[in-house]
């Protein structure tokens, strides 16, 4: 019988701290919070310090019921959670639960999912710290009492299912205030002009023009350019200055959370779910779970002295004495990090990341390769650059050129090659433009002043100042980061809930606000500018961060937000536009004359004639998805039936065009995105020669919700849809086997005979013999670990052959 329980988050976590402890111990998993506030209600009293009456989650239930029957049998249970508010937070929860008179429990404190770690911890534990707790519970409270005072009020004047939140809801209008500055940019045209130049000796380089009489020049326009390219085309091109310096490159400290998602390939959201996969452990042969990095929510640089040790010695191994700086390498922290717990690194450096690549999915190797290698980076000497900037007199004008050429990889070495460097890239979705002072070169000739050089080219280069670009995953958490709103912790919530609520659609990895958002954020402002304002909200996390260091109370911090709050609440109920009734727009219906509404309905926001139901005119008003910057429209069709124009309409599956004839006419068209990121209309409907199968009609090809399909003409009164066959048939009564699709769009494959006939597979059949067994066919698996198989569809046989991917 175990001596004492651990309990922990999750059954992986749990899997690997079992077999660090062994039989005197039993762990278990808490599935994560086993109480919250209630959903059906506020859930805090106000008028009593803001107190939170918590209860079991329902689905918590009998995990409850498992953790109190272990803890009856044993005097002492250890609380291991993660090492931050939210573990905090529900350590206290398993805590009151499992409190008894003959139980002692403590806290559990590790930063790494190891053996030694988890003995270290056991060895010492501490105490539930309190005031973590009471932060955490701050949040909460201060996210429901926004939560379920703001959102009832967007359901009373907008329409339900809407929500605010104290976080999301700042995200949303820096979101809304980047489109309308994009929506407000006048582009400017300028050119950049460069000579090609030679010396005495070998490389010729280009020179970028960058004075005029030694002040800086822009070139407005192509006749200024044709002018300054007749006066170069005649001059004289001398150096008139050479300068040689060596430039030291440093390294950059290792990861924190939100650097972490900005650098990753992957969503904000993938990223934390391969980052806790690697955290609570890896299968290893010979060794079980292994918990490969630390704590992966954190928002310190500081390294133990013990991992510093050994990553200075797996430096010296592998790349040499030099790579090794004379003292560790240590990175100031931000104000504002709380420091509880180290940056994200490798647990062991005997795990490398070749090492252990065979275990790991393609994705986990990758995250774990790009921690290992800026941790490596971290702890390495700057990389090393002789830098040579010229500048050439051309007559008035001044033109300058710079060569850098490696002189010591140092950190860089550490990547393979330096194209490999996350520093050495934009974070995704940033603008990466390359410096425009000058142009850039890597070798260039030896060089001297008062040499003359001899002019091969010119090249005008003509150029346009760019709109800010709409935030993409990495650049929006940035953005938040640095203006210190939220955590890393809650970032992927706070994305996926902004598009959950269709606030914001991802066009081309970007986000772009809907009208829905826009919408919802100018009602807002002006009752709640506090609460939405980037200042205001930095502060609110500054204060919960001394509630934790014990600077702050929590009653007094909680009502000193909602003395305000609650008068901004009855204000906006007052005066806040109804648009239910219709918001008046001043535009007139263009069929009978009357005013036209703002309203929202289930598909979003739209114009609705006012003279309804008399008048049933209506006007999409949310612009195409995949429309440029200022909403491009999709090319104007005309209904192919009678001759009017088509119109934006939006259903359930989005967007479509439909005829502006209806309900005379019911024309519809769907919308298909292009290469370009734009929507055009899908092709008519094509009638073909051959008949209908059951029928007789002539079949026709259309465009459906899942792309092209081919069915008869006489829909709905004979519902005939041609299949694609796969050429096998079905072992269970011989019919074919064909491709169908389930209700939300997956493919798999079935008998043509269905419903007489279930027989289903969710692979595709190849009409190939197995070699093994003599089964009529086989089936083929596409995985990322393994490529493509093609394996024996009986499940008692284990032929497997690998085959090649078929060119896309």
């Amino acid at each position: 019988m175990a001596k004492a329980l651990v309990v922990v988050e999750s059954p992986t976590k749990a899997k690997t701290i079992n077999k660090y402890l062994g039989r005197n111990y039993k762990v278990l998993a808490s599935m994560g919070h086993i109480r919250d506030l209630p959903k059906s209600k506020l859930g805090v009293d106000v008028e009593h310090g803001f107190e939170p009456a918590y209860e079991s989650i329902a689905s918590r239930k009998k995990v409850i019921k498992d953790l109190r029957a272990a803890a009856k049998d044993v005097e002492q249970i250890f609380v291991a959670t993660d090492p931050d508010r939210e573990g905090e937070a529900i350590g206290w929860d398993i805590a009151e639960e499992l409190a008894g008179k003959n139980r002692t429990i403590h806290r559990l404190m590790f930063n790494e999912i190891t053996k030694k770690a988890i003995l270290a911890a056991i060895e010492h534990p501490v105490a539930i710290d309190e005031k973590m707790v009471a932060a955490q519970r701050a949040r909460r409270v201060l996210d429901r009492l926004v939560g379920y005072k703001i959102s009832p009020l967007l359901w009373d004047k907008v329409r339900r299912g809407l929500s605010a939140g104290r976080v999301q809801s700042v995200a949303l209008k820096l979101v809304c205030d980047r489109e309308r500055e994009i929506e407000k940019f006048v582009a400017e045209e300028y050119w950049h002009l460069f000579a090609r130049l030679a010396a005495d000796a070998p490389p010729e380089f280009d020179a970028k023009l960058v004075k005029k009489d030694g002040a800086t020049i822009r070139v407005a326009n192509e006749a200024a350019s044709n002018a300054i390219l007749a006066d170069l085309e005649h001059a004289t091109f001398v150096v008139r200055s050479v300068v040689r310096k060596e430039r030291r490159r440093h390294a950059t400290p290792p990861f924190i959370t939100s650097k972490l998602q900005q650098l990753s390939r992957f969503t904000v959201k993938k990223t934390m779910v391969v980052a806790q996969q690697l955290y609570e452990g890896i299968e290893l042969p010979g060794e079980g779970a292994v918990g490969l990095i630390s704590y992966m929510r954190t928002d310190s640089t500081r390294v133990s002295d013990q991992a510093l040790a050994d990553v200075r010695e797996h430096i010296g191994k592998v790349f040499g004495a030099e790579y090794v700086p004379e003292k560790a390498n240590f990175y100031r922290a931000k104000a504002d990090a709380q420091d509880a717990h180290e940056a994200i690194r490798p647990t062991s450096m005997q795990y490398d990341p070749e090492a252990v690549r065979a275990h790991l999915t393609p994705d986990q190797y990758y995250l774990y390769r790009l921690i290992w290698n800026r941790f490596v980076a971290s702890q390495m000497p700057p990389a090393v650059f002789d830098d040579t900037i010229v500048e050439i007199d051309a007559g008035p004008y001044t033109l300058r050129v710079r060569g850098s050429v490696p002189k010591f990889s140092g950190w860089l070495a550490a990547y393979g090659a330096v194209g490999e460097s996350p520093e050495n890239v934009p974070a995704k979705g940033t603008a990466g433009d390359a410096d425009e002072d000058e142009a850039s070169s890597g070798v260039l000739p030896e060089l001297r002043e008062g040499e003359h050089l001899a002019l091969k080219g010119l090249r005008p280069e003509q150029k346009f100042t760019q709109p800010p670009p709409r935030y993409s995953e990495a650049t929006l958490v940035k953005e938040l980061e640095e203006n210190g709103i939220g955590r890393p912790s809650t970032y992927a919530s706070i994305l996926g809930t902004l598009q959950d609520r269709d606030y914001v659609k991802k066009i081309e990895a970007r986000f772009r606000p809907t009208v829905l958002g826009v919408l919802v954020t100018d009602l807002m402002v002006p009752y709640f500018e506090d609460i939405l304002g980037v200042t205001y909200t930095a502060r609110m996390e500054e204060q919960l961060d001394e509630i934790e260091q014990g600077k702050a109370d929590y009653k007094s911090t909680l009502g000193s937000f909602y003395e305000k709050f609650s008068v901004d609440i009855e204000r906006a109920d007052r005066e806040m536009d109804d648009l239910k009734k219709g918001m008046p727009t001043g535009e007139k219906c263009d069929k009978c004359g009357g005013e036209m509404l703002k309203k929202v309905g289930k598909f979003g926001p739209f114009l609705a004639c006012s003279a309804y139901p008399e008048c049933t005119n209506t006007r999409e008003l949310e612009p195409p998805e995949g429309a440029g910057a200022n909403g491009a429209e999709v090319p104007v069709e005309e209904c192919e039936n009678c001759g009017r124009p088509m119109v934006m309409k939006r259903g359930r599956f989005g967007q479509f065009l439909a005829c502006s004839g209806y309900p005379e006419c019911k024309t519809t068209r769907k919308l298909i995105a292009t290469r370009q990121g734009g929507l055009t209309a899908a092709k008519p409907d094509e009638v073909l020669t051959e008949p209908c199968p059951q029928c007789g009609s002539n079949l026709v090809r259309k465009q459906g919700r899942f792309g092209e399909f081919v069915a008869c003409s006489n829909y709905p009164t004979c519902k005939y849809v041609q299949q694609k066959t796969t050429g096998v048939k079905c072992p269970t009564d011989g019919g074919e086997i064909v491709e169908r699709r389930s209700k939300r769009g997956k493919v798999f494959f079935g008998c043509s005979n269905y419903p007489g006939c279930d027989f289903t597979l969710w692979n595709r059949p190849i009409a190939e013999a197995c070699p093994k067994c003599g089964a009529p066919f086989l089936v083929e698996k596409v995985t990322k670990r393994h490529g493509r198989q093609l394996v024996c569809h009986k499940e008692e046989c284990d032929y497997v052959r690998s085959e090649e991917l078929a060119p896309a």
